[in-house]
């Protein structure tokens, strides 16, 4: 479906159609230059100066400009990294449009007087979203971020309730706060998880790459944590732990893949375990020396994930009552 002016201004008016809403959102995300040019058209929309806002035109040009830029760039990409390049851009493309397809409830995109965003997410709905400063945002399920529209000079500052994953755009000079009811996390340009459910017993941050610094909102105190650890503030007894945890493992909620650099078969159990909460029982036959590099992918079952190992690692398995029995592939 097209966009054109008269779809915005039904969008700004809240009268498009669901296909209409989704439409609107796929192009606004397709580049820098439709998002700065929705948001000033949105900024004049509620100053009431939608007489100025350009014509359609606009759109023909923004298009034209948008096509040009991708059509240079992959001429300019060595044919060694074109495939991979063009792979990863139009699969983050597809990404982006299933995200909106999914969110059946349509989320609140209007900033009020103050210039904030509002984004929520309801049961078995996720979503991603791409900040002012180009920051990557998966929300989870019952989750709400507020963020404004356009950061100030000197910090970035979002707040959460709930769980998301951010891969944030680095900024020495521009500090990135993520801002909760229980506990605040600061950051410089990193990924990490962060849960902190208004109501819940416990919130938490796991670092996956860079450095954050978490602060309780009770004078707990301040933990600055590497990759692979993670904070946990219990909220009765307001007491800080840092410790070890998968960090991947923590945020495969947000796009169910999991990488692995030269895994055996005792860090594949490990992690198995901890994605399905099922005991894992590995022969003492198993073949140590087999290793798996690339992307495992979280499955509806464990089966499935272990019948695409099996011919990888060469492991055979059984379930039985709770449990996965591994042992090496017998040779016929």
């Amino acid at each position: 479906m097209k966009v054109n002016y008269e779809t915005f201004m039904r969008f700004f008016r809240n009268e498009c159609t669901p296909e209409e809403q989704q439409a609107v959102m796929r192009w606004v995300n397709e580049s820098e230059e439709h998002k700065k040019f929705f948001f000033r058209w949105e900024e004049l929309y509620h100053l009431g100066k939608t007489d100025v806002v350009p014509d359609e035109r606009v759109f023909q040009e923004a298009e034209r400009n948008l096509k040009a830029r991708i059509k240079d760039e992959e001429e300019d990409d060595k044919p060694a990294f074109s495939f991979l390049k063009k792979r990863w851009k139009y699969a983050a493309a597809i990404a982006a449009v299933i995200a909106f397809a999914g969110f059946n409830a349509w989320y609140a995109l209007h900033g009020g007087e103050d210039g904030l965003i509002t984004v929520s997410t309801q049961s078995g709905e996720t979503l991603t979203l791409v900040l002012p400063d180009n920051s990557q945002v998966w929300l989870n399920e019952n989750t709400t971020l507020t963020y404004p529209k356009a950061f100030e000079e000197s910090t970035r500052e979002v707040s959460l309730n709930g769980e998301a994953y951010f891969e944030v755009t680095k900024n020495k000079h521009k500090p990135f706060h993520v801002t909760s009811k229980s506990m605040n996390v600061e950051v410089l340009g990193t990924k990490f998880n962060f849960k902190s459910q208004e109501g819940g017993k416990t919130a938490e941050a796991s670092l996956i790459e860079g450095e954050v610094k978490v602060e309780g909102n009770d004078d707990e105190g301040s933990i600055t944590l590497s990759p692979g650890q993670k904070v946990e503030l219990n909220l009765m007894t307001r007491q800080m732990k840092v410790s070890q945890t998968d960090a991947i493992v923590d945020a495969v909620w947000h796009d169910n893949l999991i990488p692995l650099n030269q895994a055996d078969v005792f860090r594949i159990a490990d992690i198995l375990e901890k994605l399905y909460g099922m005991d894992i029982i590995l022969s003492p036959d198993i073949d140590q020396t087999a290793t798996y590099s690339g992307v495992l992918q979280k499955k509806e079952t464990i089966e499935e994930v272990l019948k695409i190992l099996q011919n990888t690692i060469h492991i055979d398995y059984k379930l039985y009552q709770g449990s996965v029995f591994i042992s090496s592939k017998h040779k016929e």
